[in-house]
């Protein structure tokens, strides 16, 4: 009989819709995972005949799994304070190389690192992005994997630029002095104290001397200490800086002992609007601020991924510099990815070829650094589905029994 043939397709569509269901549940907890939905499709007709208006007689002969489409909306963001994982908010897949050169795709933000600093998805593919080279990206480039190591050094910058904010005491008798200090660095990130010397002469008047420790410039320990700029300073009546009348600039010091490059930098005197930054008031004479914008070389402390992917380390000296950025897959039709397993996708002709860039740009989401995109799996539809699936399932058993109490009705006819 033709109708065992269309009720077991129903119970066989009805236990793959179960089975679509149960690893729908079983990934309730599974980080980033896609649920997917059993869509039902009958199958061909039988044709009886025609009807007296001429309409088609037919009779149906079962039903089968037509799709499973995955739901690809975002899961709900839930912030761990792990610096390397990461949550798509909004379209997009990461995009990740195998061992063998698979390029995959997935959404599991859940990354790690490597002994050697290389990032990598949960399934140990390297993470693919743009490298940066020296605290720089370069768009152009040919994405490849990238590197967090623990090891990475931001290089020393040496001061190009001093700038001390102080009040020299109008008060101050011909002869009296005041001094402070500042720290400028070499070309190899050495540090080395200045000192501001200024003596009074006259009202008004001031000379200032800049010195070096004699050591620094490969004199004695005990030797005094080495002019590297000296100069006069004049004062307004009412105590604004008249000369010199510009930022002192040019000022070398050279041969540092330590065998840096020349150090040459600016002594910037003047501020926003040509104001003086050293006033002559009756106020005791004191550095309120010091400057400059040199630093020493640093090792990495920490790490934070951005919005758009960049991830910046912050090393030892203070200094923040891009490591790399993460990059972004988007699909013509992501329905037709390949799960592969691992929460992983390939893609596929149906898919189309992977449209990789930058996060927040093309239609691809941004990325949220320090968490995870959990599950999309309700469990309220799924128990909903699973007792329609269920209900299916036993219906179409239900007709099995009874085709099979008419057929031994029949067989006892002819007994």
């Amino acid at each position: 009989m033709g109708s065992f043939a269309t009720s077991l397709s129903g119970l066989q569509a009805n236990s793959q819709d179960l089975e679509v269901i149960s690893n729908n549940l079983a990934n309730l907890n599974t980080t980033a995972y896609k649920g997917a939905t059993a869509a039902f499709q009958d199958l061909f007709y039988q044709q009886l005949g025609t009807s007296g208006d001429g309409n088609s007689i037919q009779v149906g002969v079962g039903t089968q799994i037509g799709s499973i489409p995955a739901d690809f909306t975002e899961g709900n963001i839930q912030s761990t304070g792990v610096s390397t994982d990461v949550a798509i908010e909004g379209t997009g897949f990461f995009v990740g190389q195998t061992t063998s050169g698979q390029d995959i795709y997935f959404r599991a933000g859940d990354l790690s690192t490597l002994a050697n600093g290389t990032l990598v998805a949960p399934d140990g593919s390297d993470v693919l992005g743009f490298p940066a080279v020296n605290g720089v990206i370069n768009p152009s480039q040919t994405p490849g994997p990238l590197t967090i190591a623990t090891g990475s050094i931001s290089p020393p910058l040496p001061t190009a630029n001093a700038e001390i904010t102080m009040n020299l005491n109008s008060g101050t008798p011909a002869g009296g002095a005041f001094s402070t200090a500042l720290t400028v660095y070499d070309s190899l990130g050495a540090a080395h104290v200045l000192t501001y010397n200024f003596t009074n002469t006259a009202p008004g008047q001031w000379n200032y001397s800049i010195t070096i420790p004699a050591a620094d410039v490969g004199g004695l320990p005990t030797a005094a200490p080495v002019v590297v700029k000296a100069g006069t300073m004049t004062f307004s009546g009412t105590g604004q800086l008249l000369t010199p009348a510009a930022d002192v600039t040019g000022i070398a010091i050279t041969p540092l002992a330590d065998g840096a490059n020349t150090l040459t930098f600016n002594w910037n005197i003047y501020g926003p609007g040509n104001a003086g930054l050293i006033t002559q008031d009756a106020a005791t004479s004191s550095a309120s601020n010091t400057q400059q914008d040199g630093y020493a070389s640093g090792s990495l402390v920490s790490f934070s991924i951005g919005s758009d992917g960049t991830i910046d380390g912050t090393f030892s000296n203070g200094q923040t510099q891009p490591l790399g950025q993460i990059l972004l897959a988007s699909f013509a039709n992501q329905q037709g990815l390949s799960r592969i397993g691992s929460n992983e996708f390939q893609a596929t002709l149906s898919s189309g070829a992977a449209n990789v860039g930058v996060a927040g740009t093309g239609g691809r989401g941004t990325i949220s650094g320090g968490a995870l995109e959990a599950s999309n799996v309700d469990i309220s539809t799924q128990f909903a589905n699973l007792i329609v699936a269920e209900s299916g399932y036993q219906a179409n058993a239900k007709v099995v029994t009874t085709l099979d109490t008419v057929i031994q009705d029949t067989i006892s006819l002819i007994q």
